[in-house]
């Protein structure tokens, strides 16, 4: 692998339907790996001219209309709908010439924009309205003189959320679902995650990028110091203006909270009845929630056809950095990535979803339907690979305990990491000052100048307050594939404080990469929908940390590492350490940690290992 190289994979707007965007006519020819290519000349060839209605007038059945534009074939005849239902502007020209390329293919496309937002009427709340005029849509598209009666879905991000919530308890004529990087999963997946605040995310696009009718000077780009605003639930107004939904979110931190109602369908997922392809990446910020869904789906969808056609498909990227749409990509809105993951990492979505829906929507038999279930890239070896399920069944469920001499500060420490279960009774301590937080490098985070993907974490090594736990040099690969997870035996002075576990890929030449991470807040260490209870300043608690998935292969020559600390800011605000209340407290307190690994506190990450 080489490193400190960008990712080919080109860029992808955040919203628009970009990886199911036109290829321009002079963008040379795309590499990618022999499966997505396969297939190409069976695709709906280009052979309509493209007619456009303007603020096409949707009434929703409390009166308010929505905007929407219709590109359809210049021809006679009725032909599928592709519904499209924006929040970032139905007429910019990346979504005109998206909307053009599907037309041109036969395909009738409703490109709208959601309520409150740019031409459409109402009010806009984020996530609030979206399942309710997604299905009134889709009864007014279906209807029309122009439509065939089949209806499909295209889009990602908020997009993607949109085409989700359509598809539960969706309208007769929605036959497919295609979207990226999304999830139903509101609650835990883009505003919370497992009690901390997703800071990096919903203040600089919640507050920001989809703030208003037309974003009127807000964007994705907030002032450094408006993320280190106390008391937290004005840090909108001191980036750019009072947010409500922002404030509502901190205000509600519990999943079992009747806000979340109709905002976060998680636990819906499984009422979804038709096929739905979803393509995600190791590093992007809705992966848990995907993958989440997909085994909702899978293993509960309403109807034997959706559990039988749910698919996957889990690259090496980022939220903005997915499939390579065409030349020069969308916007240059790119994250600094630093890692090369090779030509097959770079995609044409329109080898994937204009397949998807010309077999579900055309009726074409082009083998849509006979795709394997779930297609990961696996890291480190850059390789693609078919599988039938997920979690893989042939996975060996392995512990790494964290071991020390008392002294595994920084990657100089004494720590080591190893399947031996400690015998003795060590333990590492340091201090956690919510003034000096561990800054974000990299992971699974979007929508800001946050870095994201993945990069050499050395430098937050250097740390006193980050733990280091080492293997030694492998002589054959470990493949760790599938969900990750952390047991940590630890202790604080505070009444509260944040536990952070991130799995690193060191190489021979020392770049320290970032795999996968997870975080607790210590009062919701008994799950989302518990009430949150403080800890007893002292006493050793178990707290179970969810650390996602990943698929790499750690390499012969390399190492594999953990790192254990106490935040990962802006990604995720700052635990006070006071046990007040997140949204509201402004008090700061030094939190003495101490992370025990022994015979009696076998602190471990439990690695997900694929027999090679």
């Amino acid at each position: 692998m080489t490193m400190k190289v960008r990712n080919l994979a080109l860029v992808a707007l955040l919203g628009t339907a970009s990886i199911g965007a036109a290829q321009s006519p002079d963008a040379p020819a795309l590499t990618g790996p022999d499966w997505a290519r396969r297939g190409e000349a069976e695709l709906s060839p280009a052979r309509y001219s493209v007619i456009v209605e303007k603020d096409v007038a949707v009434p929703m059945r409390d009166g308010v209309k929505l905007a929407a534009d219709v590109y359809r074939p210049d021809a006679p005849g009725k032909f599928p709908v592709i519904v499209l239902r924006t929040p970032y502007n139905k007429a910019t020209p990346d979504e005109v010439q998206n909307s053009r390329w599907y037309a041109e293919r036969g395909y009738v496309v409703v490109n709208e924009d959601v309520r409150g937002r740019f031409a459409s009427g109402g009010d806009f709340y984020t996530y609030r309205h979206e399942a309710q005029d997604g299905y009134d849509t889709d009864a007014w598209a279906a209807v029309q003189p122009w439509s065939s009666g089949r209806l499909g879905t295209l889009g990602g991000s908020y997009l993607g959320y949109t085409g989700l919530t359509q598809a539960i308890g969706g309208h007769p004529a929605l036959k497919a679902v295609a979207t990226d990087v999304t999830t139903t999963d509101i609650y835990n997946s883009w505003v919370y995650s497992d009690g901390a605040f997703l800071l990096g995310f919903s203040l600089p696009w919640g507050a920001g990028t989809v703030y208003g009718r037309t974003t009127d000077g807000g964007g994705a780009f907030v002032k450094p110091e408006a993320y280190a605003k106390l008391p937290l639930n004005t840090a909108d107004a001191a980036s750019y203006k009072v947010d409500q939904p922002y404030r509502d979110w901190l205000a509600h931190p519990l999943r079992g909270d009747s806000y979340w109602n109709g905002i976060s369908f998680e636990r819906q997922a499984a009422k979804i009845s038709i096929p739905a392809l979803v393509v995600s990446g190791w590093y992007d910020i809705f992966l848990r929630g995907a993958l989440g869904d997909h085994q909702q789906i899978k293993g509960a969808g309403a109807t034997p056809l959706a559990r039988a056609q749910k698919r996957i498909v889990i690259g090496p990227w980022t939220h903005f950095k997915t499939i390579a749409p065409r030349k020069g990509g969308f916007g240059g809105m790119s994250t600094p990535d630093d890692v090369d993951y090779g030509p097959d990492a770079a995609l044409n979505g329109n080898l994937l979803y204009l397949r998807w829906h010309d077999h579900w929507l055309k009726g074409m038999d082009n083998g849509a339907d006979r795709d394997p279930a779930v297609r990961i890239f696996v890291m480190g070896e850059n390789k693609w690979r078919a599988e039938d399920e997920w979690p893989l069944k042939r996975t060996r469920y392995t512990p790494y305990y964290l071991a020390s001499g008392g002294r595994a500060n920084t990657a100089t420490g004494d720590g080591t990491l190893s399947t031996t279960k400690p015998a003795g009774a060590e333990s590492d301590r340091y201090d956690y000052d919510p003034a000096n937080p561990v800054p974000t490098l990299g992971g699974n985070i979007c929508c800001s100048s946050v870095p994201s993907g993945a990069h050499d974490h050395s430098p937050v090594e250097k740390r006193p307050d980050v733990l280091v736990f080492t293997g030694p040099v492998l002589d054959r690969t470990v493949e760790v594939t599938g969900p990750i997870r952390a047991t940590l035996y630890a202790a604080s002075s505070a009444p509260d404080t944040d536990w952070v576990v991130r799995l690193i890929d060191v190489d021979p030449n020392g770049y320290a990469r970032n795999i996968q991470d997870g975080i607790v807040r210590a009062r919701y260490r008994k799950g989302k929908d518990a009430p949150p209870a403080p800890i007893e300043p002292g006493k050793v608690y178990r707290y179970d940390i969810d650390m996602w998935a990943s698929s790499n292969a750690f390499l012969p020559g390399h190492r594999i590492r953990v790192e254990v600390t106490s935040s990962n800011f802006p990604r995720f605000d700052r635990n006070l350490n006071t046990g007040e209340d997140p949204a509201t407290g402004t008090r700061m307190a030094v939190a003495h940690q101490q992370v025990l690994h022994s015979a009696r506190y076998p602190s471990h990450v439990l690695l997900p290992i694929i027999p090679r």
